[in-house]
C-alpha cells in the first residue's frame, strides 16, 4: 500500500517528469521542422527569380524537403503530442498544487488522499484514452485509404 509521500513521489511526480519531458521533445521537434519549412518555402521564389545552372533541380528537391518535414510533423504527431502532453502536465501539477495546500476540493473533504488518487488517476487515464482513441483514429484512416 502506497503512503501519501510514495504515491506523490513515486506516481505523481514521476508521471509530471514523464509528460513534462515528452512535452518538450514534441515541441522541439516541432518548432525545429517548423522553422526549416518556413526558410525552405520562403527561399524557393527566391531561387526561381535567379536562373543559374540547375536551379530548377535545387528547387525541387527543396520542395520535396519541405514536404518531407510537413510529413514527418505530422506523422509523429509533433504538435498535437506537445499540446496534450503540456495539458497533462499541468493538470497533474494543478492538481498536486491543490491537493498539498488543501485548496478548492481538498478543503474540508474528510479523505483527502484518497480523492487525490482519484482524481490523479482519472487526468493520467483521461490522457491514455484520447491517446488510445487517436491511434484507433489513424487505423480507420489508413484502413479506409
Amino acid at each position: 500500500m502506497y503512503t501519501e509521500e510514495d504515491y506523490i513521489q513515486n506516481r505523481v511526480d514521476n508521471q509530471i517528469n514523464w509528460y513534462d519531458i515528452k512535452s518538450q521533445k514534441h515541441q522541439k521537434w516541432y518548432k525545429c521542422y517548423k522553422r526549416l519549412e518556413v526558410i525552405l518555402t520562403a527561399s524557393i521564389p527566391v531561387l526561381s527569380l535567379l536562373a543559374f545552372h540547375h536551379s530548377n533541380i535545387i528547387i525541387a528537391i527543396i520542395a520535396a524537403a519541405v514536404l518531407i518535414f510537413q510529413s514527418l510533423n505530422q506523422l509523429n504527431k509533433n504538435h498535437e503530442n506537445y499540446i496534450e502532453y503540456r495539458a497533462t502536465c499541468e493538470a497533474l501539477r494543478h492538481e498536486k498544487h491543490l491537493y498539498l495546500t488543501g485548496s478548492a476540493v481538498y478543503y474540508n473533504e474528510e479523505a483527502p488522499f484518497n480523492l487525490f488518487v482519484r482524481r490523479v488517476e482519472t487526468i493520467i487515464s483521461n490522457e491514455n484514452i484520447n491517446w488510445a482513441t487517436m491511434q484507433h483514429d489513424e487505423v480507420k484512416k489508413e484502413n479506409i485509404k
